[in-house]
């Protein structure tokens, strides 16, 4: 009653914008009066103003957004002067908010108004994408508007060099994925000058297909990985042995006391394996080992779980296709390939193995940041979507942003007709198929959204068999996509398409589907998110136009039958449902859609455990980073080089001189430490066997940095530079290693009532503090054992960047390979730890 009184909060929210609509549409006339040339020196003004503080961006709003309304009329056609519901849209993503809009109600052309006004602070816009295409097409049509105004237009997508990515950065506004982005920030920090980060400061995003890109993408951390040790061999030995092991028969879950009958059991809900004592033994049969559980053959134990689930977890055509001789994996929420996307911890490997394809090597992560944590840090972020506000609760715990819901143009009036429940997915694809031959008979154009690459070829091969002319959309089609989206809304039309989400391009009725009732849409199944659900339905019924859609569900559909509650089947048992015949009840859909709530909830909570896992790690990334940056970009870094000896000096040597009368086993232990770290043999006054004092050891220090000074020259500052950054690096690779490995076991912490989270935090911190004392001392180490035999040539130390680094598309990198400016001490024994921190002998690493 009080909602139907006062409104509710989004209601109130857009009765406060009607006022600043109304200022907007006054300056119209003004607007209109203004020459071509009058744009940019317009635009050009504002920013002045804004860099020396007389106007804030609010301020300018009004003024702003009407002249980019009239921008728009010029550069394209009257027909595309923003609506007042796009004003509404523009200025909510001004102010940092998500912007909830309809299909076909415009979010390309709403973007351009909160672009154009947060380009005039001249710290960069990022318009944020799900796909390159995508990327490219709206930059370079809103790009005819921006160049009008003055304002330049970069793109980042796949395969472009750093000097074209810092060219596309430093513009005003930058288009791009998601991922390029995201790898682009990780790249930048494993650099080695400043001149070769392509990167700006992260000022403002505008993220398209906003619950796409910060909901479903977001259980996945980006990583870049080089080259790990482990032999890709086993993976094969491993994928012979899974054949022969059976997988246990479901028991009923009531009953406490069952023993599975087969050889593992497997949890379709969490894609979980648990082996049974008889599938051990037949492992440790075919392995020909002792105990499976014995500590030396964990990693083979974790390779026998992890090719079973490869088996039986992911299916070609649903979860992944075999393309070119490789496993691409698909995205399960839009149907899209993932080129280089790989899964981690040898998943991918196994998946391999299984389908007798090359194996590649196993990775080792060298860096990775969730997508949580990289929009963060943005000093403002916005987002646009047709569906964010089932998800507005996790906008606003993880992003702090808020779901603002912008009413449509024109009224819907699409008819969106109950589920239609049958009894077996075979009995429902025959109605399915005489559904779509009723409207390729009346000339309805038809949208069919299925769930996966297998289903949408299933239900092909159907209507092949009726002689029913159609278009199937699915990762295999990718390169066709536009064009099949394009033609989808005409007469006679079918296209079968995998999940429609973020496709990007408006389903435009062609002439005479109006008349047959406009777009019709099929989903062959619930998805597990209602979002995707409602991507679907929301493709018919755009500006107004008619349209229909209809679900089509089975009791053996994979969301009934693992997520359906005993209550829904208790209902579908009291109503009576018989072979080949459909309900439709009202109660039914209700019960689905709390199984999907269910199902989101769980897979929010698969989100939230990586993110509060990740925030760990963020601020040990954040520190590194840090540290990185203050490096590349400090004039002199000799400051911080000593800072570093003298912290060493106090842990390793102030110990010993405190104590009254040291023993000759600490003298000695003591004399060897700063002996290995700082090469302090070098000195007389070393050799008569005393411990030094602190100011006599700082005084060597300088000595010895003094010693590198005169002999380097100009290039002083650099040496020590390429030092820190290289044992900063080497030894963050090892960290994040051993960061992994903390965090696979820490969930066993559990059994012990210790809360699994709290110890990975303690023991992180611990492996951190860990971190820190070893790359000063490598560093340490490092510049001590330096001796400059000849001249450094600029050509010598010269760094030739990004070409250092080979990177595949998503998680895969060239481990870093870079050829020291100097040579090492000679009198260094050939069996001897390199000085360099890398953990080799000498003659294996700088000897060789």
């Amino acid at each position: 009653m009080l909602k139907y009184i006062f409104g509710s909060k989004n209601d109130r929210y857009l009765k406060k914008l009607k006022p600043v609509i109304a200022e907007i549409n006054a300056l119209e006339p003004e607007m209109e009066a203004l020459s071509d040339a009058d744009f940019p020196t317009k635009i050009n003004t504002w920013k002045e103003q804004v860099a020396v503080g007389d106007k804030t961006l609010d301020d300018l709003l009004p003024e702003c957004f009407a002249l980019v309304r009239e921008a728009g009329k010029r550069c394209f056609d009257p027909s595309m002067r923003h609506f007042d519901v796009q004003l509404i849209g523009g200025y909510v993503l001004h102010q940092g908010k998500i912007a909830e809009m309809k299909t076909g109600e415009g979010k390309t052309l709403v973007a351009t108004l909160a672009v154009v006004l947060n380009a005039l602070s001249g710290k960069g816009v990022h318009v944020i994408t799900v796909n390159d295409y995508l990327a490219t097409r709206d930059a370079e049509w809103m790009g005819q508007l921006y160049n009008f105004l003055g304002l330049s237009v970069g793109i980042i997508v796949h395969g472009i060099t750093d000097q074209e990515r810092q060219a596309a950065y430093a513009a005003d506004i930058t288009y791009g994925t998601n991922n390029e982005f995201g790898f682009d920030y990780l790249r930048d920090n494993m650099k080695f000058y400043k001149e070769q980060l392509v990167q700006r400061p992260l000022n403002f995003a505008i993220v398209d297909e906003v619950d796409s890109i910060l909901i479903d993408e977001a259980r996945t951390p980006l990583i870049i990985s080089g080259p790990g040790e482990k032999s890709s061999g086993l993976y094969r030995r491993i994928d012979a042995i899974v054949p022969k092991l059976d997988k246990s028969t479901p028991t009923d879950p009531e009953d406490k006391d069952a023993i599975p009958d087969g050889d593992f059991v497997l949890d379709e809900k969490t894609k979980a394996i648990t082996l049974t004592d008889a599938g051990v033994e037949k492992i440790e049969e075919l392995l020909d080992i002792d105990n499976l559980f014995d500590p030396q053959h964990i990693a083979l134990q974790h390779h026998v779980l992890q090719a079973i689930k490869a088996h039986y977890c992911f299916i070609n055509d649903v979860e992944y296709i075999v393309k070119d001789n490789q496993v691409v994996l698909v995205d399960e929420f839009t149907g899209r390939l993932m080129p280089g996307r790989r899964l981690s911890d040898g998943l991918h490997q196994a998946i391999e193995a299984k389908e007798n394809v090359k194996v590649e090597a196993e990775n080792q992560t060298l860096a990775s940041i969730t997508f949580q944590n990289y929009f963060r840090m943005y000093d403002k972020l916005a987002g646009m979507t047709g569906t964010a506000d089932t998800e507005a609760v996790e906008f606003g715990q993880i992003y702090n942003l808020e779901v603002v819901v912008i009413p449509t143009h024109r009224g819907m009036v699409r008819k969106d007709h109950p589920d239609a429940i049958y009894k077996t997915q075979e009995q429902k694809y025959l109605a399915i198929a005489e559904d779509i031959e009723d409207c390729y008979r009346r000339g309805q154009p038809t949208l069919v959204g299925t769930v996966s690459i297998e289903k949408s070829e299933l239900l092909s091969n159907l209507l092949k068999k009726r002689k029913v002319p159609h278009s199937v959309l699915n990762a295999k089609q990718h390169e066709r996509e536009a064009e099949i989206v394009l033609e989808a809304g005409h007469l006679t039309k079918v296209t079968i398409a995998t999940n429609m989400a973020g496709r990007g391009t408006d389903i435009k009725l062609g002439e005479g589907a109006l008349e047959a009732g406009g777009l019709h849409i099929i989903g062959t199944e619930r998805h597990e998110s209602r979002r995707i659900d409602n991507q679907l339905r929301g493709r018919a019924g755009r500006q107004g136009d008619p349209g229909s859609s209809r679900f089509y569900l089975a009791l053996d559909d994979d969301l009934m039958r693992l997520f359906g509650s005993d209550r829904l089947k208790g209902i579908m048992e009291k109503l009576g449902l018989e072979d080949g015949m459909a309900i439709e009840n009202k109660m039914v859909s209700n019960a689905i859609e709390k199984s999907q709530t269910r199902v989101e909830g769980h897979h929010y909570e698969i989100r939230k455990q990586l993110l509060e896992y990740d925030d760990v790690m963020n601020q040990q990334r954040e520190a590194i980073y840090g540290l990185r940056h203050d490096l590349m970009k400090s004039e002199t870094v000799d400051s911080l080089a000593h800072e570093y000896a003298v912290d060493l000096l106090e842990s390793s040597l102030e110990p010993a001189l405190d104590m009254k009368d040291p023993d000759q086993e600490t003298v000695d232990s003591t004399r060897a430490r700063l002996e290995e770290v700082f090469n302090f043999e070098r000195f007389e006054e070393w050799n008569n066997g005393e411990l030094p004092t602190m100011d006599q050891a700082i005084a060597w220090v300088d000595e010895i940095f003094g010693y590198l000074r005169a002999s380097t020259g100009e290039h002083y500052q650099e040496i020590l530079r390429y030092f820190m950054l290289d044992a900063l690096d080497r030894n963050w690779k090892e960290h994040l290693l051993n960061m992994d490995h903390l965090r696979d076991g820490i969930g066993l912490r559990g059994y012990g009532q210790r809360d699994p989270k709290q110890e990975y935090k303690r023991e992180g911190f611990e492996l951190f503090s860990e971190l820190i004392y070893t790359l000063k001392e490598n560093a340490l180490r490092a510049f001590s054992h330096l001796r400059i035999e000849a001249e450094v040539k600029d050509e010598e130390f010269k760094h030739e960047g990004s070409d250092d680094l080979e990177y595949t598309d998503h998680e895969s990198a060239q481990e870093q390979k870079k050829a020291a400016p100097v040579k090492k001490d000679p009198k260094i024994s050939r069996n001897a730890p390199c000085p360099c921190g890398s953990g080799k002998k000498y003659k294996k690493c700088c000897g060789a």
